[in-house]
């Protein structure tokens, strides 16, 4: 069969005046654009456990509309995406139905909203698609694709993880390359719609596999920027240090997401930093702890962090590692007063990056159950507004409008020329006035 593999994930906003301080102020959605960016890491695992007897191309479609021009020699078409371009998926696997090719599509929301997906294709993958690609092409060689297939009970064994098919990339295009070490986190934050909606459980990849994946990028790319696409990369410490002590010998550069339990571990710092480590993502989610209550559904592990989130972030960035502290706006308990202790917080503890986003509701999430019981989502099924920048419920202490404005007057505070230069060069005064005093206790001790 020719089957074309069609990545969706395209930056979606729909406050037209959001979207214009996105084009004009430095560093804003600069995120998300890296994300919308990456090439689809499911879609090439997807490709690297096709069989040869099968002709697979990638394909990535920032978006679709009518005149968009799609390939149409096809036996099959996979589609990949998330909620706020959903609609754009669904047009899309209309299209190609309506020329007599068949569509599976899957990805996040489908999982949440498989009858929905299933309204517009010929076959829906709910969970991992890895579990159940090879039945799909199975039953789609034979002419009798089912509607669903797998569920998010099922779980795929990560030892059993076929190589990407990363030689499908065009190594111009791409600036970082995901590999994939865990899905997962023992976190469970109520709004979380990343790979904890596909999987129920934290697992972790062989590290063998990992360093595999990364040999196999480095015969492709001379100098690879590598992002670890786990939600929660450093989990397993121990796990961790043996690879990163392999991944030293690699000479490349990389990022992770991860929560703020790094800092506690000198020998993991300085392990992160020797082989490459650029950045860290940490989910900060507020600078108050009353509205970090009840945010994770188990332990609430992030109100007791707490009373150490400045200390961690200057003992990340001291080891000469960036932080990309990232906040929600929008939390119950957050008033018009919630803005400015976010710019305040960042100044303080001089980030190097700093994202923030409003509370969204995604489909399949228990925020959005719990929401959806207290009457609070507002225009039910506006997917198209699950972009983290738009409003798409009612805040429990303020308006809709209010903490649209307050968002949009935070971003301008934050990403304003003066301020990220002043963030971003504070850290560079950090190291260097740390180098300097290293060099003259070396001296002191000499003498």
């Amino acid at each position: 069969m020719k089957i074309a593999l069609i990545a969706m994930s395209g930056i979606r906003v729909c406050d037209a005046e959001l979207l214009r301080l996105g084009l004009t102020l430095p560093g804003f959605v600069e995120r998300s654009k890296t994300i919308a960016s990456l090439p689809s890491l499911g879609l090439l695992t997807l490709a690297g456990m096709t069989p040869d007897e099968h002709g697979v191309r990638y394909i990535e479609m920032p978006e679709f509309t009518s005149s968009t021009n799609i390939p149409l020699d096809l036996d099959l078409a996979a589609i990949s995406s998330y909620s706020a371009q959903i609609g754009e998926a669904y047009a899309l696997a209309r299209t190609y139905r309506e020329h007599g090719i068949p569509v599976v599509i899957g990805g996040p929301h489908v999982t949440a909203l498989p009858e929905e997906a299933a309204e517009s294709a010929d076959a829906v993958v709910i969970g991992e698609g890895e579990a159940c690609w090879t039945e799909v092409l199975a039953d789609c060689a034979a002419g009798r694709l089912r509607r669903f297939y797998g569920s998010r009970e099922s779980s795929f064994d990560l030892a059993r993880a076929p190589m990407p098919a990363f030689e499908l990339l065009d190594p111009s295009q791409y600036n970082r390359i995901t590999v994939q070490t865990s899905r997962g986190c023992p976190h469970h934050c109520e709004f979380c719609g990343s790979s904890v909606m596909l999987t129920g459980s934290y697992k972790q990849k062989p590290a063998a596999k990992v360093l595999a994946e990364i040999d196999r990028i480095l015969t492709i790319w001379e100098h690879p920027f590598l992002e670890f696409a786990d939600d929660n990369t450093f989990v397993d410490r121990r796990y961790w240090k043996e690879l990163l002590r392999a991944l030293t010998e690699r000479r490349v550069h990389w990022f992770a997401e991860t929560d703020l339990s790094v800092s506690m571990d000198d020998e993991l710092l300085d392990l992160m930093r020797q082989s490459g480590c650029a950045q860290v993502l940490i989910g900060i989610e507020s600078p108050s702890e009353e509205r970090l209550r009840g945010l994770e559904l188990r332990s609430d592990w992030k109100r007791r962090q707490w009373p150490r989130y400045r200390e961690a972030i200057r003992k990340i960035q001291d080891h000469g590692i960036t932080v990309n502290g990232c906040f929600v706006l929008g939390l119950d308990g957050d008033d018009a007063a919630a803005f400015d202790p976010v710019f305040s917080f960042a100044e303080e503890t001089e980030l190097y990056e700093v994202q923030v986003t409003i509370l969204t509701a995604f489909p399949g999430t228990p925020l959005y159950a719990r929401l959806k019981r207290e009457g609070r989502i507002i225009e039910d099924g506006r997917w198209d507004k699950c972009t983290l920048f738009d409003v798409n419920f009612m805040p429990a202490a303020m308006s809709p409008e209010a903490l649209a404005e307050g968002f949009k007057k935070l971003v301008v505070k934050l990403y304003g020329d003066e301020f990220t230069n002043w963030r971003r060069s504070a850290f560079v005064r950090r190291l260097r006035a740390q180098a300097q005093a290293k060099g003259k206790e070396a001296i002191h001790h000499e003498n």
